[in-house]
C-alpha cells in the first residue's frame, strides 16, 4: 500500500511559508519603519526589540525552499527560474541588513550609514518578497515541464502592487510589534504608524481580491459560482471583523490586539490564497500531486523532518519566552 504524503508535506510548506511571512515578517517591517524613528534612543530601543530573535525568523525560509526542492522538485524547477532575479535581490538584502544591524553596534563612526542600510536593507527585502507574491498567484509561461519565459517575467503591474501592498502589511505587523514591546512616546509613535499601514493594507486588500478573479477564470469560478459563492462568503465577512478588530485595538490602549489582528489578517489574506489557488502548486499548470516527488523520497524526508520540526517550534516558542516583556535602554545586543 502507497502511503500519501503529499497532503502532509502541503501543511508542513504552508506552515513554513506562514511562519516566515509572520516571523520574519514583523522584524522587517521594524526595520522598515525604523527609517521613522525619532532619534538615537528611540532607534536602539527598536534595534533591541529584535535583536534575540530576527535571525532565527529565517530559519522558516531556509525550511520552506529546501522543503520545496525536497518534496516537490518539479515545482521547484520551475517556480525558482521564473522569479530567480527577485530571489537574489531579496537574499543580498536580506545579506545587506544582516550585517547592517551587526555593525550598527560595533562601527558607532558610521552608525548613521548602518542606519540606513537596515532600513533600506529591509525595504528592498519585503519588496521583492511581494513581487514573488505577485509573480506567483498570476502564474508562469510554462511548456513541457520547463519554465520558457524570462527572468523579468515576474515584473508585473500586480507583482508590483502586491509588493508595495506587502511593504504596508510588513509595516503594520511591526508596528503592532513595536507597541507590544516598547511604551511613552515610541508607542504612541508606533500606533500612528500602525494606523496608515492599516488603511493601506486594508485598500490593498480590496484591490487583490477585485483583481485577481479577473486574471484568471478559474479562480472567478472558484469563489463566485453556487455553491461557493456560500460556502467562502465567510472568508471577506471573518476578515472585515477582523479588520474592524484591528482598527479598535490600534485605537485603544490594548498592547497586544493590534499584533494578534494583524496576524488574524495575514491570515486571512493568506487562506483566500490557498483558497483560489489549490491544488495547484504551479498556478495554471501543475498540482501538487504531480509536482511531488516519490512517495519513497518523501517519506525518507519526512522521517527527519519530523524530529526537525519540533526543535525548531521549541526553539522559536523558547525565544520568544524568555525574551518576552518590555524592551529597555539598558538591557540590548552586544
Amino acid at each position: 500500500m502507497i502511503i500519501d504524503f503529499v497532503p502532509l508535506w502541503t501543511l508542513i510548506l504552508g506552515a513554513a511559508v506562514f511562519f516566515y511571512v509572520l516571523l520574519d515578517g514583523f522584524d522587517l517591517g521594524v526595520g522598515i519603519l525604523y527609517a521613522f524613528a525619532p532619534d538615537r534612543a528611540a532607534r536602539n530601543l527598536i534595534m533591541n526589540s529584535i535583536a534575540p530573535v530576527w535571525d532565527g525568523n529565517e530559519t522558516w525560509l531556509v525550511l520552506g525552499s529546501v522543503g520545496l526542492l525536497a518534496a516537490f522538485p518539479l515545482a521547484f524547477a520551475i517556480i525558482i527560474p521564473a522569479i530567480y532575479f527577485p530571489i537574489l535581490v531579496m537574499l543580498l538584502a536580506l545579506v545587506f541588513r544582516g550585517v547592517a544591524f551587526e555593525f550598527h553596534f560595533r562601527d558607532a563612526a558610521h552608525v548613521t550609514f548602518w542606519d540606513h542600510a537596515f532600513s533600506i536593507g529591509s525595504l528592498v527585502a519585503t519588496f521583492a518578497q511581494g513581487i514573488v507574491l505577485g509573480a506567483f498567484i498570476q502564474g508562469f509561461a510554462v511548456e513541457g515541464r520547463a519554465f520558457v519565459g524570462s527572468s523579468f517575467d515576474c515584473f508585473t503591474p500586480f507583482s508590483i502592487f502586491t509588493g508595495f501592498a506587502l511593504i504596508f502589511g510588513y509595516g503594520l505587523l511591526g508596528a503592532g510589534w513595536l507597541i507590544l514591546k516598547t511604551e511613552g512616546e515610541l508607542q504612541i509613535t508606533s500606533r500612528r504608524q500602525g494606523r496608515w499601514c492599516f488603511i493601506a493594507v486594508l485598500i490593498a486588500i480590496a484591490v487583490a481580491s477585485l483583481w485577481t478573479p479577473f486574471m484568471d477564470a478559474d479562480i472567478s469560478q472558484r469563489w463566485f459560482s453556487w455553491p461557493n459563492i456560500a460556502y467562502l462568503t465567510p472568508i471577506p465577512i471573518i476578515t472585515l471583523a477582523i479588520a474592524v478588530f484591528e482598527w479598535r485595538s490600534l485605537n485603544n490602549r490594548s498592547e497586544i490586539a493590534p499584533f494578534i489582528g494583524a496576524i488574524g489578517l495575514f491570515l486571512m489574506s493568506y487562506l483566500g490564497i490557498a483558497i483560489s489557488l489549490f491544488p495547484m502548486i504551479v498556478p495554471h499548470h501543475f498540482t501538487l500531486w504531480q509536482a511531488a516527488s516519490s512517495p519513497d523520497t518523501q517519506a525518507f524526508l519526512i522521517v527527519g523532518t519530523m524530529f526537525l520540526l519540533p526543535v525548531i517550534l521549541m526553539y522559536s516558542a523558547w525565544s520568544y519566552w524568555v525574551f518576552r516583556g518590555k524592551v529597555r535602554a539598558d538591557i540590548g545586543y552586544h
